[in-house]
């Protein structure tokens, strides 16, 4: 078990986006002997969650999100080597499929939402903006992805998301693969009458109502 001193440096690195601190702690833990799956998951995991709550809050700005989310990148692509042939890796806790739909080109929300998802250890497949509903189906299909993500910044787009749902439906899969939708006019009463199984009011609820989902 690691020492809660280290632990907390550990976690505070991450939250100051010091990388070059956060992969020191790292590196020198692993040539110690220790189980760096520890070092994960009590303080880059609570770290990275911390991170988004802060920006949820107003309290760190987007430069500071996307830097804290490449530190947890790095953490984990060192965790991941040390791991390499071992009984334990850290595991894929599910695959999402995230878009911003057909005739929207906002994507800010969508880029924070999928830097945190991937920071929680989440498979990501970012297919852009201003994409067909088609090929958000399709290649969810591809993937075998356990959710699909969808954006829409314009009131004139949000009927592209119950697009997703119908499209699902048709295809059988409606259900397997879960739904979650957000954007700025987007309410958990839409999501509620399209059919959505989630409504994400900002990236952190994002993070969480995915959780939420997979562990259903």
């Amino acid at each position: 078990m690691a020492d809660n001193a280290i632990i907390e440096k550990a976690k505070k690195a991450l939250v100051a986006q010091d990388k070059e601190g956060a992969l020191e702690i790292v590196k020198k833990y692993i040539s110690d002997g220790q189980n760096p799956m520890d070092l994960m998951n009590r303080s880059f995991i609570p770290g990275i969650n911390e991170v988004g709550e802060q920006f949820g809050r107003g309290r760190l700005f987007l430069p500071e999100l996307m830097v804290a989310a490449d530190v947890m990148k790095s953490v984990t692509d060192v965790i991941n080597a040390a791991l390499e042939g071992g009984t334990e890796r850290l595991q894929n806790k599910g695959t999402i499929v995230i878009a911003t739909v057909k005739g929207d080109v906002h994507d800010i929300g969508k880029c924070i939402v999928v830097s945190l998802l991937r920071a929680n250890g989440f498979t990501v497949h970012d297919m852009g903006r201003d994409v067909d509903t088609e090929a958000i189906i399709d290649e969810a299909r591809k993937v075998n992805a356990d959710i699909i993500g969808t954006s829409a910044l314009l009131t004139t787009t949000m009927s592209r998301q119950k697009e997703i749902e119908q499209g699902l439906a048709a295809a059988g899969l409606k259900g397997r693969i879960k739904t979650i939708v957000g954007g700025a006019p987007v309410t958990h009463r839409w999501a509620s009458r399209i059919g959505a199984d989630a409504y994400a009011e900002d990236a952190q609820d994002g993070v969480n109502k995915v959780k939420e989902l997979l562990a259903q």
